[in-house]
């Protein structure tokens, strides 16, 4: 599995609010959940980085 590196995320409180109800609703941590979108917006852009082999 990848590592994780943890940074701050300055986000205006109307979109934090948003996210956090989208992820209750999926059933996903906030964190989780602005991962997910990340993930998927980069799938999306084809640009999904590639998995080193180890």
């Amino acid at each position: 599995m990848a590592k994780k590196k943890a940074f701050a995320l300055r986000i205006n409180e109307e979109m934090l609010k948003a996210i956090e109800k989208w992820a209750a609703d999926e059933f996903r941590s906030t964190n989780g959940q602005i991962e997910w979108m990340l993930n998927d917006s980069l799938k999306k852009a084809k640009r999904t980085p590639k998995k080193n082999k180890e």
